[in-house]
């Protein structure tokens, strides 16, 4: 069996593939073939990739440049003897991994997931003999034979078909079930379109089918995505670069600091190994040992206030990843839309009408012009809605005061709208049961009923299909008063072209009464004859509250992006009824499809993601070359999906959002984010919080940093005055730890600020700290420095004060400082004024615990012994304070300078 080099299945005519496949169709495969087949391409499954084991995957969890400078710090403290601290800060490292490791999400896992997707049990002719084999065991050339309820084993060239319907959503992205035919198609027909092909681990809903396997394992569609998924790269997110970069600073400037310091005490005439300890004593004091444990502990109050919200986090850094957010690119069918087919519009009697309401809730009325119409008066409506009822296989049912199909949605869409019009399903087959039904078949696109006829003689033939074939079998068209006119086909093409405009799924439906003989119902009985009723429109409506949710993103300097299985038109219909305008907020809505993708390079293809807001009929390798686009242009990208298909791009996204509800096992683990609703106004929700993340992660480091620097420059113009150190480094220990622990944490616990979501996106590139925040650190840096240092070179040399004591003014003079500036870091622009004192209730609770932390530190004799500090005076706390109210007012000014007085004069 050899496969013709560039030959694709689907444009071989029947008697080609079963040639080429070297199969016999009334006989299948010989077990000698089989035999051969299996030792050539093995089983029928996925390849499993090979993954990291949990060891080396926890010790990547130590694989940071802040990570590094705290092992190191915990060792060398150790090496002074100091063992308990040295246990803490080494704690706080080994907690932080343990809290990652468990978080962190496994994407391999969606392969296994998707290998389960694929197996299952397969009917297959063999030998001239039907029987039920293993799905791994299938080969190329093997003939499945399919029924409803099936999944599908392989990918399967179709070769004769009875009315087979498949849901291929999970790997198309298409909306509605796909009906099949056997007949070749063009070469360059894309994969939705492919009616002649059933996929590997697709579910046939309807008929019946026969088919010759084409490809098996990796080589199925199935396998592809697969591959694709594999070779998704992971990203770093910007949460992650930015403390990597922000680190690797932090660690140049402390070994800058300590060398300096060792190398002018030295020129001083200082010993060598005073000058060593000296150094470490700054590197202790420079490090700020409590940011690994905010950044862990931030991001775990963002995952609990996300899961309020209905989004479920697996990845700790995704939640800041949604702050950062540039670009949303959105699943439409059921994120965007109610994932319920309503129907819009109805042609008959020669008016339009509209019909209000959305999903299968029957409540909403018919109306023209924004008025209700009185139906009853009206035959033509009457008896189209009434044909969409009796023609008609499946059904609406109420359960728990909800309503859902069972069935087709399109059909289920036209009893809803009959209901909306005071006609009923159960009243109307009881008065017009059926006696027979033509069902639909994708050659004839038509479904036709006989109906008996209790009050009145005869019967009548009720037929709903494609408005092209349905009016060429017409000869007149029922008027609103029930008369009958000569049918004007130019007149119902204009309206089904206009529905069409708007993103409907137009059917047609006519009638034609025939005498009560009729016992059965056959193709000639709806050739000719027809009596036209009219046309009805559907589409699969927005959500009203995505729509508000895609204006705030908007608004927030989002950009929003449909990319969706789904037909160009109908997408493009959705689009601009939900505001969606791609990067040009106002303008034209800019659609492609995946043929015009698959057709342009990588440099067009990032204009067209630029420009456009919709991408239509997108396939699996489409989709990730998308979002490679987005992401070459700098956008951090968003991606939600619930499809197989969805899968590589939901990985190779920043941040990949499955649907909870809809999402297949495939698409959950290849995410970041789960949304529990699968509803696009959670996402806007989670980016909020993302945004509060990153908001408070950064007022984290603005409080955090000036107390390191200002230790190290304590330290450093201590040795360079010639004088004793004013802190051991166990103090600062002490200090770093306890306020990272009390203070700190008031910060994570901060709530969002109300104008998260008028704020533009930050661009990627963006350091944690901007300039005006990084000369903020520095003011109170310098603060500190001048307080402290001053008071303790002020009672040591013209007090001639013990120099514990001058200790233990230092470090509380830290200590307050840090107090007072977590008041003004409570917002990066406005005062505590604005945002309320009591808007965080953690506020003075860990003041004071603070309080009281350092009281015990200064005045129980078990901690003085420990920590080599002393009891001071009242007096000396009147400076302490005054050194904490000086750092206040000044960075209030300079907020009020820079925030306040600047926004009022542009």
């Amino acid at each position: 069996m050899n496969k013709a080099h560039g030959t694709s299945s689907h444009q071989l005519e029947k008697s080609e593939v079963f040639k080429l496949m070297e199969v016999e169709p009334s006989v299948g495969l010989i077990s000698s073939q089989v035999t051969d087949r299996q030792a050539k391409f093995g089983l029928n499954e996925l390849t499993q990739r090979r993954r990291r084991s949990e060891f080396i995957r926890f010790l990547l969890q130590f694989h940071a440049p802040l990570i590094y400078i705290l092992l190191a710090a915990s060792i060398i403290t150790a090496a002074m003897g100091e063992w308990v601290d040295a246990g803490v800060i080494f704690g706080v490292i080994f907690i932080n991994a343990i809290i990652g490791f468990v978080q962190e999400s496994k994407a391999e896992r969606s392969i296994e997931a998707l290998a389960k997707s694929v197996r299952t049990m397969a009917m297959v002719l063999r030998d001239g003999k039907r029987s039920q084999i293993d799905s791994s065991q299938l080969v190329p050339g093997d003939i499945v034979l399919l029924q409803s309820g099936d999944k599908v084993p392989a990918d399967l060239r179709l070769t004769s078909i009875k009315d087979l319907q498949i849901d291929e959503s999970m790997l198309t992205g298409e909306s509605v079930p796909v009906q099949k035919h056997a007949g070749s198609l063009h070469h360059e027909t894309i994969l939705a379109d492919r009616k002649n092909m059933a996929y590997a681990g697709t579910l046939a809903t309807y008929g019946q089918a026969t088919g010759v396997v084409w490809s098996t394992g990796d080589g199925t569609e199935m396998g592809r995505v697969a591959t694709l998924i594999h070779e998704a790269v992971d990203l770093s997110t910007p949460l992650t670069l930015k403390i990597e970069q922000f680190s690797k600073a932090i660690l140049v400037v402390i070994l800058l600091l300590a060398a300096t310091t060792f190398g002018v005490g030295l020129l001083r005439g200082n010993e060598a190994g005073e000058m060593f300890m000296a150094a470490v004593a700054i590197a202790v004091g420079a490090i700020p040992e409590g940011l690994p444990a905010a950044v862990t502990i931030t991001l775990a109050v963002g995952v609990s206030r996300m899961a309020q919200r209905r989004a479920i986090i697996r990845k700790l850094p995704a939640v800041e990843t949604l702050g950062s957010t540039t670009v949303i690119c959105s699943d439409k069918t059921g994120t965007l839309t109610e994932n319920q087919m309503t129907v819009r519009k109805v042609f008959a009697g020669g008016s339009t009408y509209d019909i209000t309401g959305g999903g299968f809730d029957p409540q909403g009325e018919i109306q023209m012009h924004n008025s209700k119409v009185d139906v009853a008066g009206n035959h033509a409506l009457i008896d189209c809605l009434r044909a969409g009822v009796l023609c008609n296989d499946s059904q609406l049912l109420r359960e728990g005061g909800r309503h859902t199909a069972q069935g087709d949605p399109t059909e289920v869409a036209l009893i809803v709208a009959a209901e909306k019009g005071g006609i009923f399903s159960a009243d109307e087959h009881r008065i017009q049961p059926r006696v027979d039904v033509i069902p639909f078949e994708s050659q004839h696109q038509f479904m036709a009923t006989l109906h008996d006829r209790h009050e009145r003689s005869g019967r009548v033939i009720y037929k709903k299909g494609a408005a092209e074939r349905l009016i060429e079998r017409c000869t007149h068209m029922l008027a609103a008063d029930g008369s009958l006119q000569p049918i004007d086909p130019d007149l119902i093409r204009q309206h089904a072209d206009a529905m069409a405009a708007q993103g409907l799924r137009v059917l047609a439906l006519a009638r034609r009464e025939v005498e009560a003989g009729h016992a059965q119902l056959h193709h000639d009985h709806v050739k000719e004859g027809m009596t036209f009723l009219g046309l009805q429109g559907m589409i699969d409506p927005p959500r009203a509250e995505a729509i508000a949710a895609v204006a705030n993103c908007q608004r927030a300097g989002l950009m929003v992006k449909m990319i969706t299985g789904d037909h160009a038109l109908t997408a493009k219909a959705i689009a601009q009824q939900l505001g969606i305008s791609g990067g040009n907020p106002g303008s034209e809505v800019i659609a492609y499809t995946g043929k015009d993708l698959k057709a342009v390079d990588d440099v067009r293809l990032s204009e067209m993601a630029r420009d456009a807001a919709v991408f239509a009929r997108v396939s699996p390798e489409e989709k990730l070359r998308l979002v490679r686009a987005l992401q070459s242009l700098g956008h951090v990208v968003a991606m939600t999906g619930d499809g197989v298909n969805d899968a590589p791009a939901l990985k190779q996204a920043d941040i990949g959002i499955a649907m909870g509800i809809t999402g297949t096992e495939v698409a959950k683990g290849a995410a970041d984010m789960i949304l529990t609703d699968d509803n696009f106004a959670t996402i806007e929700a989670a980016v909020e919080e993302g945004r509060g993340v990153f908001d408070n992660l950064t007022k984290f480091i603005l409080w955090t940093l000036p107390t390191n620097i200002g230790e190290a420059c304590i330290l450093t113009a201590s040795i360079l005055a010639g004088i004793a150190i004013p802190a051991l480094p166990v103090q600062l220990l002490w200090v770093n730890m306890m306020t990272a622990i009390f203070l700190g944490t008031v910060l994570v616990m901060e709530p969002k600020e109300d104008d998260l979501m008028r704020k533009p996106p930050r661009a990627p590139n963006t350091p944690i700290l901007t300039f005006p925040l990084f000369m903020r650190t520095g003011l109170v840096s310098l603060i500190i420095l001048i307080g402290s240092f001053g008071l303790f070179f002020w009672q040591t040399q013209w007090h001639d004060m013990p120099l514990p004591e001058a200790r233990t003014m230092v470090i509380n003079v830290i200590v307050v400082v840090e107090m007072f500036y977590l008041l003004n870091c409570r917002s990066l622009t406005h005062s505590i004024w604005h945002i309320g004192w009591l808007s965080n209730r953690w506020l003075f609770i860990g003041i004071g615990s603070m309080l009281a932390a350092q009281l015990a530190l200064t005045y129980l004799p078990v901690m003085n012994r420990l920590f080599h500090t002393a009891p001071i005076s009242a007096q000396a706390w009147l400076h302490i304070v005054l050194v904490g109210l000086v750092a206040y007012s000044v960075v209030g000014f300079e907020k009020w300078v820079r925030f306040t007085v600047k926004h009022e004069g542009q």
